[in-house]
């Protein structure tokens, strides 16, 4: 995929992701189950381009209005460690994370869907949407998948991480068995 040189001189910078769940992760449609449960779906390939982000060790952290346990149950399986559920001022909880953590704005890339999003998209060096985030989200980011969220919008995002960084065609040769992971 081409991306606008500027978007691309962005995503070189970045070491930090930070994502919101529900619009992001997912559809963000809530489905409860006969025992008030929320189910939610999320997608295999956003999970996997969220592990190859691991793996060229840009740092992942999740902040995110709702928590519930099928949220807690997929970003355990996906390995996440930085993750902030429940939480209803997101940009005190993403500033605290970045100062003990020795980060800075400019190399945070942040994806988000609505109004509650939009004090850390603003700061962000790279700001994106899914491609079904609120019409005041994608009027204000840098960038807006093609993709809805919960439908490979994340995996855009990573794929686009993946190329700023020279990353994607070298993972891209070894998922075709012509070189091994470097």
């Amino acid at each position: 995929m081409k991306y606008p040189k500027k978007i691309i001189d962005k995503a070189k910078q970045i070491t930090v992701l930070l994502l919101d769940i529900d619009g992001v992760f997912t559809d963000g449609r809530l489905v409860y189950g006969e025992h008030g449960e929320t189910l939610k779906q999320f997608s295999v390939l956003d999970g996997q381009g969220l592990k190859f982000l691991q793996d060229i060790g840009i740092e992942i952290t999740i902040i995110s209005g709702r928590s519930g346990m099928s949220t807690q149950k997929r970003l355990s399986d996906l390995g996440m460690k930085n993750v902030f559920l429940g939480i209803s001022d997101k940009l005190v909880v993403a500033q605290k994370f970045l100062d003990e953590n020795n980060y800075a704005w400019t190399e945070v890339c942040c994806m988000g869907d609505d109004w509650a999003d939009l004090q850390i998209l603003s700061h962000s060096q790279l700001s994106c949407a899914p491609a079904n985030a609120h019409l005041e989200v994608k009027a204000r980011v840098d960038w807006v998948a093609s993709q809805r969220g919960g439908e490979g919008a994340l995996r855009e995002l990573c794929d686009l991480i993946l190329t700023a960084k020279g990353k994607y065609k070298d993972l891209l040769s070894v998922a075709l068995g012509l070189n091994k992971a470097t």
